[in-house]
């Protein structure tokens, strides 16, 4: 009895780690298009930091009126780069910030893999709790 226990622990076990998925590293590089299917993103990896940049937008020529920094508030949102900084923990890419154009703020952000094709975006203030998260689509 003992024995049939032990076997079907270790059964189980070796299920569960065929089940563990590794996430690589790269897997977010790619074009990524937002929630509100009004904008696209493409991630990019530069030395070892991670980071996305507006490649396509409904309101083209749009300019980033709300930056903080009134000598960009002419520059265009296409080209922008608002995605900044992320490192690759092992299951996310954290320690980046989100810039949003829209009002003109950055936040700290967190990006995990849903999927190969849903990418989850957490933007926030102080602590992860506090935020607002949104997914993205991978473009094909």
């Amino acid at each position: 009895m003992k024995n049939t226990i032990s076997t079907i622990i270790m059964f189980l076990l070796i299920i569960n780690l065929g089940k563990a998925q590794s996430i690589s590293k790269d897997a977010i590089l790619g074009e990524w298009l937002s929630e509100e299917k009004d904008g696209k993103v493409l991630i990019f990896k530069q030395g070892e930091k991670y980071f996305g940049k507006v490649i396509w937008g409904k309101s083209s020529g749009k300019k980033d009126e709300k930056n903080p920094d009134p000598s960009l508030r002419n520059r265009d949102i296409i080209g922008s780069t608002i995605l900044k900084d992320f490192s690759f923990k092992g299951k996310s890419w954290e320690d980046g910030n989100v810039y949003d154009p829209n009002n003109g703020k950055s936040y700290s952000c967190t990006m995990k893999l849903k999927s190969n094709d849903a990418l989850e975006i957490r933007g926030y203030v102080g602590i992860s709790l506090l935020g607002r998260s949104t997914v993205w689509t991978r473009v094909k």
